[in-house]
């Protein structure tokens, strides 16, 4: 009697480096990607890019600082995160996950004087 084991492709741990995102998977294979193909770790802090958790059974990887989500089957097909269009760029993504615009919002009157003054 043969026992067929469970062939799904599983990650047991993840690294990030400048240029690439690396899977180990249980099954002793190693899966590297570039880092570009996540536009999200690629604009991330080295901090936010090391800490991560194992989703599903280790069937993907999810970064809570940034909120991004790979997945093993992604790796494997050589899939990339889409960026939407409408994507407004964020400079510091804070630890605790709330995001911090890069510019600084003025006030009308503000508002009022600046675009005076360029008249």
């Amino acid at each position: 009697m043969n026992i067929v084991a469970n062939t799904e492709p599983r990650i047991q741990d993840v690294k990030v480096t400048s240029d690439t995102i690396t899977a180990y998977l249980v099954d002793g294979r190693v899966l590297s990607v570039p880092l570009v193909w996540s536009w999200r770790l690629s604009e991330a802090t080295a901090k936010q890019r090391a800490r991560f958790e194992l989703i599903g059974d280790g069937q993907g990887v999810h970064w809570p600082d940034v909120d991004e989500d790979i997945s093993v089957e992604g790796m494997l097909h050589g899939v990339p995160a889409h960026r939407p269009q409408t994507f407004v760029h964020l400079k510091y993504v804070q630890p605790n996950g709330q995001r911090k615009p890069s510019g600084k919002r003025l006030k009308r009157s503000q508002k009022a004087r600046r675009s005076t003054a360029k008249r």
